[in-house]
């Protein structure tokens, strides 16, 4: 692909010119790309630099201030660990004492650039030969780190006293990338990993987010990781790595700093929360806290029940603040049909509308577009929380409680 040839800017021509570029925008590339190539440059050169940088313009949600001094791949930072999360990866290294560390499938670098910064000794190991180049331009800042191009499931890892793995989930072709589902597909797969673990290696994987519980190895602690409310990864965590006591957890990572949720019991075997009418407060948990079973032992600290046993929200007749879910004030609560909601819409004079919805085969947009049709431009804005309570679709007209 086009967007992974780095080795134009890899040149003196090429690195001046890209770090010459201000802040990139879609609107000024091709006046820009123009205005370069009167001035001299190889159009090859011009084409590595401006996706450079466009790249480094997207690339700062991820990587911060850091991005603007980065090669990066579009593959690549598709899959690059964010540097918040990766800073709590490199702490697990370092909480547990292990200096010398192995990162298989390094990708661009951001986990190793982490432990790097935390004066671990880091060997960066990645297969694609254009990815390792952007590592070690990457890494270059770190006497500590050194990259090494080559396949990690064949890397010798006995002098090491660490593994730290993110798997390629992606496959790469002429027309993109596409996500892989299964981890025996990954490279390298998690039976490599298992077998790490199984030497009693201390092992840390990175894995996607929407693992299946059953797939995850008895052997490991499962750490869910938020940023922003968007669930980024699941960690999982052998050997030393491993905290005492904890099967599964959610760690949150946001505006409010980190808040996490664990517990020492395997999935399926924790509490099993009360279910009750809506009324009071109603909270949203995080995905995190969805996807590592807490929701129960969540609406324990809340004092509150599920509305049904098989969906993620929860009521409470007390507002607690809590940093694991997004409150509501419940207001009302509706039977789902779409004529008396039209109705109400009409008769509140609503003219915007949010709706979240869990349980339920219908998507927001197209309730909002049957609802606000033909009932005039109202002035007040509401929230409906469409789901089920057994056998019963509803509709929960909800104020939203503003974040501290």
């Amino acid at each position: 692909m086009a967007s992974d040839n780095i080795a134009d800017i890899l040149t003196p021509e090429g690195w001046e010119l890209l770090n010459s570029l201000g802040p990139y925008t879609e609107a000024d590339s091709l006046r820009l790309t123009e205005q370069l190539r009167k001035a001299g440059h190889a159009p090859g050169v011009v084409a590595a630099a401006l996706t450079q940088s466009r790249l480094r313009a997207r690339a700062s949600a991820k990587f911060g201030p850091f991005a603007d001094h980065m090669v990066l791949t579009t593959a690549g930072l598709e899959q690059a660990t964010r540097l918040s999360v990766a800073a709590q990866h490199a702490r697990r290294f370092v909480d547990a004492g292990l200096v010398k560390v192995a990162d298989l499938g390094c990708g661009l670098g951001a986990d190793s650039m982490a432990l790097a910064t935390l004066d671990r000794e880091v060997t960066a190991v990645e297969l694609d030969e254009t990815t390792a180049a952007a590592a070690t331009m990457n890494l270059m800042p770190f006497p500590n780190a050194r990259v090494v191009n080559a396949d990690a499931a064949f890397v010798d890892t006995a002098g090491y006293d660490g593994v730290w793995l993110d798997p390629a989930r992606r496959t790469t072709t002429t027309s993109g990338t596409s996500r892989l589902f299964d981890p025996e597909a990954f490279s390298p797969p998690l039976s490599f990993v298992q077998q790490l673990a199984d030497s009693g290696m201390p092992v840390g994987v990175k894995m996607g987010p929407g693992m299946p519980h059953e797939s995850i190895p008895g052997t490991c602690e499962a750490q869910w990781v938020s940023v922003d409310g968007d669930v980024t990864e699941v960690a999982l965590w052998f050997n030393a790595l491993r905290r005492p006591g904890v099967r599964r957890a959610a760690l949150l990572l946001g505006a409010r700093g980190a808040a996490e949720m664990v517990s020492e019991a395997s999935f399926g075997e924790g509490p099993t929360a009360a279910v009750g009418e809506p009324g009071g407060y109603l909270y949203e948990p995080d995905g995190a806290v969805i996807r590592a079973e807490l929701v129960a032992d969540l609406a324990e600290q809340l004092g509150g029940h599920l509305l049904d046993p098989m969906i993620a929200y929860i009521c409470a007749p007390t507002l607690t603040d809590t940093p694991f879910a997004r409150a509501y004030r419940v207001l009302e609560v509706r039977p789902y049909n779409v004529k008396a909601l039209k109705a109400w819409v009409r008769s509140e004079g609503i003219g915007v509308l949010d709706i979240k919805k869990r349980g339920t085969s219908v998507t927001p947009e197209e309730v909002r577009k049957q609802l606000l049709t033909g009932s005039g431009k109202g002035r007040r804005k509401a929230t409906l929380v469409l789901t089920r309570i057994g056998e019963d679709r509803v509709a929960i007209v909800v104020e939203p409680v503003p974040s501290p």
